[in-house]
C-alpha cells in the first residue's frame, strides 16, 4: 500500500512537472513569457554538434551507395547486421563478368586469338572483384563504423543530454514566472493593507492573506534556487559532451585518411591489372596510335587494301583488341621474310606453333593457303606459326 502512494505521489508529481513546462513553453511560443538564453559559446556548440550529425549522415549513406550500389543487397546487409548475423557471400559484378569470359573463351578455345584474350580479360576481371571486395571490407572496418558509432552512440548521449538541458530551462524559466507573480500578489496585498479597513475580522483576514503570500514568495525563492542551480550544473554536463566535437572531428579525419587510403590501394591495383592486361592483350600499341593521329593530319600513300579478317578484332570489357598495322598485312603480300617484335608471351597450343616471349625479335614470312590470323615464325633452328596480333613488325 505504501508503495502504491509512493507511485501514485510520483506520478502526480511528474505530471504536475509536465504541465508546467508546457505552459511555459506555450506562453514562450507565444511571446507572453521569458525565456533564459543559452550563452553564446554553448549555442555555438550545440550549433556545431547538429551540423557534424546532419552531414556525418549523409556521408555515411552516400559512401554505402558508393560502395554497393545495390539497394537490395544494402537492406539484406542491414537486415542481417540488426539480426548480428554474417551476411552471405555474394559474387559481385566484376567477378561475375570474368567468370562469363573465362567460360565464353574456353568455349571458344584457347588457342584461338579470342578465346585466349576473353580468358585473359576474365582473369582480370576477377582479380579487380577481389580488389572490390577487400576495399569494401576495409572501408566498412576503418570509414564506416566509426561514422555509424558516432550517430548511433555519441550522438544519441548529446541529444539526451541536450533535451535534459531544455526541461531544465524550462523549469528555472517556470519558477521565475511564479516567483514573478508570487512578488506582484504580495505587492498588491500590501498596499490594500495600508488603506486600514476597520474591524478585527478584516484585519485578521488581511494579516492572513500577507502571511500566506509571503510563505508562498519564500517557497517560489527557493524553488527558484533549486532550479537555477539544476540548470547550470546541466548545462556544465552538455557543454563538456559538446566540447567532445573537436576531438571527433579529428578522430574521423584520421578515418577519412584510411578510407582514401583503401580507396588508392584500390585503384592503383585495378590500374595494374588493366596495365598488364593491355601488355598481354597489346590492344593499343604506342606506335599504332602515333600513326592513327599522323594519318588524321597527313595524307597517307595509298595502299593495297588488304587487311586482316575480322577474327583479329575482339571486345573485351571496355578493351579492344584491335587488328595489327597494315604493314603486318604487307608481310603476306612479300615472299620474302621480314623482322617482327613480339608484343607480348603466347604458349603454343600445340607442335606446329612456336611458343613467344615478350619483346623478342624473331623472323616472320608468310605462307601460301595460311589461315589469315597467323604467320610462320622462325627463331633459329625454331619454326612454327605465330598469331599475327601479338607481332610488331620493325623497319
Amino acid at each position: 500500500m505504501n508503495i502504491m502512494d509512493f507511485n501514485v505521489k510520483k506520478l502526480a508529481a511528474d505530471a504536475g512537472t509536465f504541465l508546467s513546462r508546457a505552459v511555459q513553453f506555450t506562453e514562450e511560443k507565444l511571446g507572453q513569457a521569458e525565456k533564459t538564453e543559452l550563452d553564446a559559446h554553448l549555442e555555438n556548440l550545440l550549433s556545431k554538434a547538429e551540423c557534424t550529425k546532419i552531414w556525418t549522415e549523409k556521408i555515411m549513406k552516400q559512401t554505402e551507395v558508393l560502395l554497393q550500389p545495390n539497394p537490395n543487397a544494402r537492406i539484406e546487409e542491414f537486415v542481417y547486421e540488426k539480426l548480428d548475423r554474417k551476411a552471405p557471400t555474394r559474387v559481385n559484378n566484376p567477378e561475375l563478368l570474368g567468370q562469363h569470359m573465362i567460360d565464353a573463351g574456353t568455349e571458344f578455345g584457347p588457342g584461338t586469338a579470342y578465346g585466349n584474350a576473353l580468358i585473359k580479360c576474365g582473369e582480370a576481371q576477377k582479380r579487380i572483384g577481389s580488389a572490390d571486395r577487400e576495399l569494401i571490407q576495409t572501408s566498412a572496418l576503418n570509414f564506416l563504423t566509426p561514422l555509424r558509432n558516432f550517430i548511433e552512440g555519441d550522438y544519441k548521449t548529446i541529444a539526451k543530454e541536450r533535451k535534459l538541458l531544455q526541461n531544465k530551462r524550462l523549469d528555472l524559466d517556470a519558477a521565475k514566472t511564479r516567483l514573478k507573480k508570487a512578488k506582484a500578489a504580495e505587492t498588491r496585498n500590501s498596499q490594500l493593507n495600508s488603506s486600514r479597513p476597520e474591524g478585527d475580522s478584516i484585519m485578521v483576514n488581511f494579516s492572513y492573506m500577507l502571511n500566506f503570500l509571503h510563505v508562498k514568495w519564500l517557497k517560489s525563492e527557493q524553488e527558484l534556487r533549486i532550479s537555477q542551480s539544476e540548470f547550470d550544473r546541466q548545462a556544465e554536463i552538455t557543454r563538456l559532451l559538446l566540447e567532445g566535437i573537436s576531438s571527433t572531428h579529428a578522430h574521423h579525419l584520421r578515418c577519412l585518411h584510411d578510407f582514401v587510403e583503401a580507396q588508392m590501394t584500390y585503384y592503383a591495383q585495378c590500374y595494374q591489372y588493366m596495365l598488364d592486361l593491355q601488355k598481354q592483350l597489346g590492344s593499343f600499341p604506342s606506335n599504332y596510335l602515333c600513326n592513327n593521329n599522323q594519318n588524321s593530319v597527313t595524307p597517307a600513300p595509298s595502299v593495297l587494301p588488304n587487311v586482316i579478317g575480322s577474327s583479329a578484332m575482339a571486345s573485351t570489357s571496355g578493351l579492344v583488341i584491335t587488328s595489327p598495322p597494315s604493314n603486318l598485312s604487307d608481310v603476306k603480300e612479300y615472299s620474302g621474310s621480314r623482322k617482327a617484335r613480339v608484343l607480348y608471351d603466347y604458349d603454343a597450343a600445340n607442335s606446329t606453333e612456336l611458343s613467344l616471349l615478350a619483346d623478342e625479335v624473331i623472323t616472320v614470312f608468310s605462307v601460301i593457303g595460311m589461315d589469315s590470323d597467323w604467320l610462320m615464325g622462325e627463331r633459329g633452328n625454331q619454326k612454327g606459326k605465330v598469331p599475327i596480333t601479338y607481332l610488331e613488325l620493325l623497319n
